[in-house]
């Protein structure tokens, strides 16, 4: 079992700051996630929500308890002495990898449970008021999760959109944001957290004439099998144990890469596999992927991972589809990822012609396990071979 989490925001039009913040870390047995919507929009919304989650995450990780840690901000966060009320909202997830979770909410759009099948449960909840602020309080759940459950959380900016419009006179508000999950799974089932996120984003942009109208922010959770992912990358350096390897790697029980033509070519030799090369075109800066029976991707070695590298720091910096594409995307989808690293060294990886900025392939591995952990809490584990 794995809980699979990701939120996808976009910041309000024309403005230069998102004013919702996400932040997430995973311990042994655990998750920790807060989602913030800061007052406004900009800089001054982006402050407060990034100091109130980053607050709430730390008070909850050394309390251990969740209720504990939302009181005390909530009795400290200030208020807008203009609006009169609060300068951020939050929802703050704590869940454990048996689906024991506890959830508290303070001013955001009620989080959705829904099942498998598709049925949405109400759970109960118990409401804290503030001793500080007699307009602010939280509500506390605890619930238990299934195989398959999905958790949706979002700031107002998804339940608020259309607002005013011809058709949505009064927004999506929740129901309209459960109608649409519904459907999207209807005919994606199986749709990663991922994906679903950065569906929600899209179609709350959409029905707001495809501009934030507000700082918009969607975080799924599910409740799911562990999707499995090895990568290998490099000849071992004892030459006599490719066969070894190469059956490890074979019997390898999840979807599977190769980063390298030294390494495809050892695995179409020691498994006896033909290795086809796509078309050239349309490649980009890299070269192009092969494919080979049993494999779902095959490509370059050291540029591909640095460059794959490069863009899981900033999705952002994505500018065309190619093999590094591919290859990151292979990486987001699945939960548990396993490199196995040939130690043998390449000399074309010291060839002075080369980028000054390409490093060696250990190097580019432990920084792509340091950002799959720390940004996309993914488990990461290298073997050296």
């Amino acid at each position: 079992m794995f809980i699979d989490i990701n939120c996808t925001q976009e910041k309000k039009y024309n403005q230069n700051a998102f004013g919702d913040y996400f932040i997430s870390k995973r311990r042994p047995g655990r998750l920790i996630a807060v989602l913030s919507d800061g007052l406004g929009s900009g800089i001054k919304a982006n402050i407060l929500s990034t100091m109130t989650a980053t607050m709430l995450l730390r008070f909850i990780e050394a309390q251990r308890d969740i209720k504990a840690a939302c009181e005390t901000i909530l009795n400290s966060l200030p208020v807008c002495q203009v609006r009169q009320i609060s300068y951020s909202t939050f929802s703050a997830l704590d869940c454990k990898d048996d689906g024991d979770v506890r959830i508290v909410e303070e001013g955001n759009p009620q989080f959705i449970w829904m099942k498998k099948n598709g049925e949405v449960i109400e759970p109960e909840c118990k409401i804290i008021n503030s001793k500080t602020f007699s307009n602010r309080h939280m509500k506390i759940y605890h619930i238990k999760l299934e195989l398959g459950d999905r958790l949706i959380f979002c700031s107002d900016g998804v339940t608020q959109a259309g607002l005013g419009g011809n058709n949505l006179k009064l927004g999506l508000r929740r129901k309209g944001l459960i109608d649409v999950i519904k459907n999207k799974l209807k005919h994606q089932p199986d749709i990663s957290s991922r994906e679903l996120s950065k569906y929600i984003v899209e179609y709350a942009k959409y029905i707001d004439n495809k501009q934030a109208k507000d700082d918009i922010s969607a975080c799924v959770v599910h409740f799911a099998k562990l999707r499995k992912l090895c990568i290998f990358t490099g000849p071992p350096y004892h030459a006599e144990k490719d066969s070894e390897y190469a059956k490890i790697f074979d019997e390898f029980e999840g979807k599977k890469a190769i980063c390298g033509g030294t390494t495809a070519n050892l695995i179409s030799r020691e498994l006896n596999r033909e290795i086809i090369t796509e078309s050239p075109f349309n490649t980009g800066k890299l070269p192009a992927c092969s494919s080979m029976e049993g494999v779902n991707l095959i490509t370059e070695g050291i540029l591909t991972l640095s460059l794959a590298y490069e863009y899981l720091k900033d999705e952002e910096s994505i500018d065309e589809i190619n093999a590094a594409t591919r290859l990151m995307n292979l990486l987001l989808d699945n939960d548990y990822i396993l490199f196995m690293v040939g130690a043998q060294l390449n000399q074309a990886h010291y060839d002075p012609n080369l980028p000054i900025e390409i490093e060696i392939r250990k190097n580019v591995i432990k920084k792509m396990k340091k950002v799959l952990e720390e940004k996309y809490t993914k488990r990461v584990e290298i073997q050296y071979m």
